[in-house]
């Protein structure tokens, strides 16, 4: 029998992969090599975006719950603040980032993956793959060391920056290593000047020191320190991290208590194509990047959100299979977004050139301090937004109103665009009869209620995953963006 996917990794990318799957009824396994999820706190913020669409199906209050908010950040020297970015003005019913280690994201996440029958298959690694063009066949080993041969319509490699699914693809994963080393820690600390709702970034002539709250007390520590040359960089003690903290942030503070402590590099790479034949890469595995504005796991989680929905039209018959040729145009111009922003913020922070350093702290603050300025980086950072304006998925455009591949925020009290057990469109429009007709043509595309306008001249249709697909003056031009979807050959 073929199971329709195979899901390798089960990383936060991977279980929410499992949970979108799951929600719209389609059959799969989930496996990590792993025998238990991590322990370490790793990424640490779920933003704006994230939350929006973790809304749609397992609902994002389990992690608001377990979350501690920050509100924005701030922009210092030593104990001087010279600019603050809120993130109160976001458009999202969630306009924070939510601090929550990378260990409790996937707690929560496979605990829900529990509630509802489905399995993690721990310590189960794919070992080598068969790559057709009606499937792929995986050879899984078990902890036992028992081999089972997988068939499956299609795998997706959530299996971290050295996937073995991109490996057996031999796809280049082009970019380069950062020479810098990095050091990371996990501590408790008094004395802190700043409210802990804050993130900080700390500019100092040494380098960058940023410091993120978990919980109230317990804050994340990155510096950079000159690089080693040593294969990979040493864990400083806590006492050398309090040394740089004295020296590069607030006077007055006190580590103790570490819950960890780590040195690392940072890469910047990434794969040109995310589908290959019946194989896609998400997450990790198709990119990597400085954790400059906490954008990693989001990006990947958000890589799946994409694309679970049009597997599940896919694969129930609903759509053809050129749907899935969206995915990787549209998640790949995401990833290369990210990766120079945060490469970007990365080279502002680790400036050596004093007169650059000079110029990045004296025009820095009146930069970042101006509203426009302050709410492009809030956008940025939460997420908000990224959206899909060359999407081969978009059709006509209104001259007024919202233009196809924006996100459509979600409105508070509202239930959320894409959510159900199926992934259905929504018509937003002045109802009418010719409005519910064009439903009724699309059972299995469209859904049966139409939504207020967004625009009282247009007639909008908002895609599974809250993006705005076409807008258009007529019925006609939003009946041929939808035969287009469906119909992709």
């Amino acid at each position: 029998m073929t199971l329709p996917v195979l899901i390798v990794g089960a990383g936060p990318v991977g279980l929410t992969l499992a949970s979108e799957l799951h929600r719209y009824g389609v059959p799969f396994r989930i496996v990590d090599k792993a025998a238990q999820r991590t322990d370490k706190s790793k990424a640490l913020v779920l933003w704006s975006r994230t939350l929006e669409l973790l809304d749609r199906g397992m609902g994002a209050s389990r992690f608001i719950a377990a979350g501690f908010r920050a509100t924005g950040v701030a922009f210092a020297e030593g104990d001087k603040v010279v600019a603050h970015v809120p993130f109160d003005k976001v458009a999202s019913p969630y306009s924070y980032g939510l601090m929550i280690p990378q260990s409790d994201t996937e707690r929560l996440l496979e605990e829900y993956l529990e509630g509802q029958g489905v399995k993690v298959e721990r310590a189960t690694e794919a070992t080598a793959f068969d790559f057709r063009t009606d499937g792929v066949t995986s050879e899984l080993r078990g902890a036992a060391g028992q081999i089972e041969k997988v068939d499956a319509q299609w795998v997706v490699g959530c299996d971290g920056a050295h996937s073995v699914v991109r490996h057996a693809l031999n796809v280049p994963f082009q970019g380069a290593t950062n020479p810098s080393d990095w050091m990371l820690a996990d501590v408790h600390m008094t004395g802190y000047p700043r409210p802990d709702s804050d993130m900080s970034i700390y500019w100092h002539r040494d380098g960058v020191l940023v410091i993120l709250p978990i919980t109230p007390g317990r804050y994340r520590i990155i510096a950079d320190v000159p690089a080693s040359g040593a294969k990979h960089p040493a864990t400083l003690t806590l006492e050398q991290m309090q040394a740089i903290v004295d020296r590069r942030g607030p006077t007055g503070t006190r580590l103790f208590d570490p819950v960890w402590l780590s040195g690392f590099r940072i890469n910047a790479r990434k794969v040109h194509d995310y589908r290959h034949g019946r194989v896609f890469l998400a997450g990790d595995a198709a990119h990597v990047h400085s954790p400059a504005g906490g954008q990693g796991m989001n990006t990947g989680m958000q890589d799946v959100f994409n694309l679970a929905w049009k597997l599940a039209l896919v694969i129930h018959g609903t759509c053809r299979e050129g749907l899935l040729d969206s995915y990787s145009p549209e998640r790949s111009v995401v990833g290369d977004k990210v990766l120079k922003s945060a490469s970007r913020l990365t080279s502002i922070g680790t400036l050596r050139n004093p007169i650059l350093q000079s110029l990045r702290n004296l025009l820095g603050g009146a930069v970042l301090n101006t509203h426009r300025v302050g709410q492009a980086i809030a956008k940025t950072m939460t997420e908000v937004d990224i959206n899909y304006p060359n999407s081969p998925l978009n059709g006509a455009t209104a001259k007024s109103g919202p233009h196809p591949g924006e996100r459509m925020a979600p409105v508070p009290g509202d239930i959320p665009f894409g959510a159900g057990s199926k992934p259905m469109f929504t018509l937003c429009g002045v109802p009418s009869a010719d409005l519910t007709a064009l439903a009724e043509r699309f059972p299995d595309l469209v859904d049966s209620t139409v939504r207020a306008p967004i625009d009282n001249n247009t007639i909008s249709l908002i895609r599974p995953d809250g993006y705005l697909v076409v807008s258009a003056a007529n019925i006609a031009d939003v009946a041929a963006t939808l035969e287009k979807i469906q119909l992709r050959s």
